[in-house]
């Protein structure tokens, strides 16, 4: 599936409907259809995510609606490879289906919060972030509910790459030297102004290794 940035139909009608969308920066055709289910793109608040996504500078791929049973299903949602920088492109890997919402918020902390942080205090802007993956069907550990990830609403962060070839990884870097502690502490409490559940190693050991970012209206952070 190629890379799109925006659908040219999708953007104008989110421009019409709500005067304060942003000018999409790439128009491009629609990505051909995969996966199970149909896309369900006709609906304002879903155009209006994909608008505000492209505008963001982001490299995504609108999927079909996706339903897998159980409680599993991936609606209104991308295929994120990067996102914008204040200086350029940061490529995002391993990532699988992700409702556009919680894209949203994603390319706005990687921006905002972790591009600038990184440059702030180690010096060095950043390139890359390695993910753990987005969607699966699968419950919360040690329950029988199911987790967000199972709705492709949540993320779980397990590394940044930098310009200048360091690799700050949340396992080595949580207890490390000073410079990363605080970075990655920092880049922590500015998920926990975007996201509705932020888990990290303070959490509990099943964290110990990533950031878990999940989309909501709650403020969880730990």
């Amino acid at each position: 599936m190629r890379r799109i940035t925006l659908i040219a139909s999708i953007a104008s009608l989110s421009l019409a409907g709500c005067g304060t969308a942003p000018e999409p920066r790439e128009a491009a055709s629609p990505a051909p259809a995969a996966g199970r289910g149909s896309a369900n793109w006709e609906r304002p608040q879903a155009q209006l995510c994909l608008a505000q996504l492209g505008s963001s500078g982001a490299q995504f791929a609108p999927l079909p609606d996706r339903r897998d049973g159980g409680g599993c299903a991936a609606l209104d949602s991308v295929k994120l490879d990067g996102v914008g920088g204040d200086l350029g492109p940061l490529t995002v890997t391993n990532l699988g289906p992700l409702a556009c919402p919680l894209a949203n918020s994603f390319a706005a902390w990687a921006r905002y919060g972790v591009d600038r942080a990184a440059r702030q205090i180690l010096g060095s802007p950043i390139v890359q972030i390695e993910t753990m993956g987005s969607y699966s069907c699968r419950n919360v550990a040690g329950t029988t509910r199911r987790s967000a990830h199972s709705r492709a609403e949540a993320i779980d962060i397990g590394a940044f790459v930098l310009a200048d070839g360091r690799r700050i990884t949340v396992k080595s870097g949580w207890d490390a030297g000073r410079d990363e502690r605080e970075f990655l502490r920092t880049v922590h409490r500015s998920a926990c102004k975007r996201f509705g559940t932020v888990l990290g190693p303070d959490y509990n050991s099943a964290h110990k290794d990533h950031f878990h970012l999940e989309h909501g209206d709650g403020s969880f952070c730990r």
